[in-house]
């Protein structure tokens, strides 16, 4: 039984997991959901529940590396002298970008541009943050109300996510409406870690799109986004006293419905990504910021860039905590193609994310692009 973090602090993840674990054994599936309301108790486990008898023990998950490109051409200022060589190197740092997201649709930068001591600083204010007693996390409107845990639409346990978190839009986090309650150096260190993320975001969106189309395709790209409408997520995943060997899922497997997702996660592990059939581990790399490809960007670039189905797995004793920033459109903003003929038909990121609800409270999974296929044998092809 790991130790369990202050008790008013935690969110009643346990309460989720027994509700799901009861609809299971009463042969319950209403699609109805069991998370997002519940009356908070801090449940300690004292006895391993039967994960087992409900969930199929999985195979052994191998290591991966995952492309590490340096980015510092990109990234830094160059001088005047430097120019043509740093031509000559940028271009083969975009060849390497564009390279990993059409094989790998994951890949880490280093020399990206976003301080190590800010990343420690954020890590420090995270800790702080979900320190705080659950009921003012969830009650007390702090980050613009954003505050969220579990899986509100789980209707079983393959569905729950362990883990809590703040979802900010761009705009709020240096809004004056934006409650950091007592946390006051909370905001400067979000505001920083946002900025530093969301250039280097925009940078490698800028390059894999001049990979397809050019540079001048490149310098316009993408557009609809900004502060309005981009996130920044402050993650943590608390241990799980439930079999750490079963499929205990800190974020159950997905994709991002975004065109690029920038990641910090510290030294815990737990990231996943599907590559080939088989699930891979993501081995923290000191330094290094992860990135992948969304939805969005396997669309616009016709499935030549790869949106990766990914998952966190629990920890049975030591809490892991990340932050993500999401560079996503306005709802309203046509997504495109890079190139006629299209693979999907039109469609704009709202209607997008609104399919992806409504899949999500039918099915209780997320169906995504194939909804958009002009013809499915082509995005068979792809895969």
């Amino acid at each position: 039984m790991p130790a369990m973090a202050d008790c008013a602090s935690e969110p009643p993840l346990a309460d989720s997991y027994y509700a799901l674990l009861r609809l299971v054994e009463d042969g319950h599936d209403d699609h109805e959901g069991v998370g997002g309301r519940h009356e908070y108790a801090c449940t300690k486990v004292t006895t391993m529940a039967p994960w087992d008898e409900v969930i199929t023990q999985p195979a052994a998950v191998s290591e991966c590396k995952l492309p590490m490109i340096d980015v510092g051409c990109l990234t830094a200022a160059g001088a005047g002298g430097q120019q043509a060589a740093n031509a000559e190197e940028r271009a083969a740092c975009a060849s390497a970008i564009a390279a990993a997201a059409a094989d790998w649709g994951f890949f880490q930068v280093v020399n990206h541009g976003v301080g190590q001591e800010l990343l420690e600083a954020m890590r420090r204010e995270q800790a702080r943050l979900f320190r705080l007693p659950f009921e003012a996390k969830a009650n007390a409107g702090l980050l613009n109300d954003s505050y969220r845990w579990g899986t509100p639409t789980a209707t079983s346990l393959r569905q729950l996510s362990w883990s809590e978190a703040f979802h900010v839009p761009l705009a709020g986090i240096s809004g004056k409406g934006c409650n950091y309650g007592e946390l006051t150096t909370l905001r400067d260190v979000t505001r920083e870690v946002a900025d530093a993320m969301s250039k280097l975001a925009r940078t490698l969106a800028r390059v894999l799109a001049e990979s397809l189309l050019g540079h001048s395709a490149g310098e316009r790209f993408p557009e609809g986004c900004d502060d309005t409408t981009c996130f920044l997520r402050l993650n943590r995943y608390p241990p799980c006293p439930f079999s750490p060997d079963a499929d205990a899922f800190g974020l159950v497997p997905h994709t991002d419905s975004d065109f690029l997702t920038v990641l910090c996660q510290d030294h815990v592990g737990g990231l996943q990504l599907m590559k080939g059939s088989r699930w891979v581990a993501v081995k923290p790399i000191p330094g290094a910021l992860i990135v992948n490809i969304g939805d969005l960007f396997q669309a616009w670039s016709n499935n030549r860039y790869r949106s990766v189905e990914h998952r966190v797995m629990t920890n049975a004793t030591t809490e892991r905590y990340s932050v993500a920033y999401f560079l996503c459109p306005s709802y309203d903003s046509p997504i495109g193609t890079c190139r006629e003929p299209s693979i999907y038909r039109a469609f704009t990121f709202g209607e997008y994310r609104r399919r992806v609800q409504e899949d999500v409270k039918k099915t209780g999974k997320k169906i995504g692009l194939r909804n958009f296929l002009v013809c499915d044998d082509r995005y068979a092809q792809v895969q």
